[in-house]
């Protein structure tokens, strides 16, 4: 096929372009279909934050209150360049993961044996449930009263609060294990401690990590008030210290680091969850 232009005719062998036929390249589609995959996701928050941008910089909010999001980030920036929060983040990080490992080590022990013994669930379920509705936070004179407002008082409150979650996740997954896989193994000749070890602790496996990506983020949301009161050293001390002095930038910088730090230890658990339980997951 060819045009004829001032009697001249031309090829179109320089396009060959058909009806229908696109004309995007390959890395325009690619990112298009990125694009379309993560909106869904994160187009709220995408817009969002466009909007705390463009309401602060064009003086539609108060940016003394709501400062850029460019600017927080600055500060975020040249106070992890200069070293000013990295101590403050390795002694939140340690509080945090501290009191997270004995909540594991207490919590994943017990409910595994409450939620096989009905008769010792009955007993210990009514106090229990009273110390899981008693808020951690209205607990923590108490625990400074009786441990001293040092660092024991700030990893037993987070512990206290991060207990729960997985304990009672851990009784969940032991008691939603099906009962005719139980009754299957036994039928195959598999003892107490076999059908303990291969049918109900790999079946409870999913609901423990529920509990624990729970204990995470409680974990985190306790350290800031821990470290509100009495200490000189941490990220939820220097939430406060800035906003004490007015550093407003500073302050939504050591927030937003904390969200950030609850992203990755939610991010990591969920990766752990998948390596250990690939049977668990839906097949696509």
């Amino acid at each position: 096929m060819a045009y004829e232009i001032n009697n001249q005719v031309l090829p179109t062998s320089f396009g060959r372009l058909k009806s229908g036929e696109s004309t995007t390249s390959p890395l325009a589609s690619q990112l298009r279909g990125v694009l379309a995959s993560l909106f869904p996701r994160y187009g709220l928050l995408i817009s969002f934050l466009v909007l705390w941008q463009v309401s602060s910089t064009r003086g539609w909010v108060n940016p003394a209150v709501f400062p850029p999001l460019n600017v927080i980030l600055s500060a975020l920036w040249t106070n992890l360049a200069n070293g000013a929060l990295l101590d403050d983040i390795a002694i939140s990080l340690q509080r945090a993961g501290t009191a997270f490992a004995f909540a594991v080590v207490v919590g994943i022990p017990l409910g595994l044996f409450m939620g096989q013994f009905r008769l010792v669930e009955q007993a210990l379920d009514p106090i229990l449930q009273l110390f899981r509705q008693t808020s951690a936070l209205a607990l923590y004179p108490v625990f400074i009263l009786l441990l001293g407002l040092g660092e024991t008082s700030k990893i037993f409150v987070i512990f206290w609060a991060t207990l729960f979650p997985v304990l009672l996740a851990t009784i969940s997954g032991v008691k939603e294990v099906d009962q005719k896989l139980i009754e299957m193994a036994r039928t195959y000749g598999a003892g107490p401690l076999t059908v303990f070890r291969r049918v109900i602790l790999p079946a409870s496996v999913p609901a423990i990590f529920v509990g624990l990506r729970l204990s995470a983020t409680t974990a985190l949301l306790l350290l800031i008030a821990a470290e509100m009161i009495g200490a000189n050293k941490g990220i939820g001390f220097q939430v406060m210290n800035a906003q004490y002095n007015f550093q407003i930038p500073l302050m939504f910088a050591a927030i937003l680091l904390l969200a950030f730090l609850g992203l990755a230890a939610n991010a990591l658990l969920v990766l752990l969850q998948r390596r250990l339980c690939r049977w668990s997951q839906p097949s696509r």
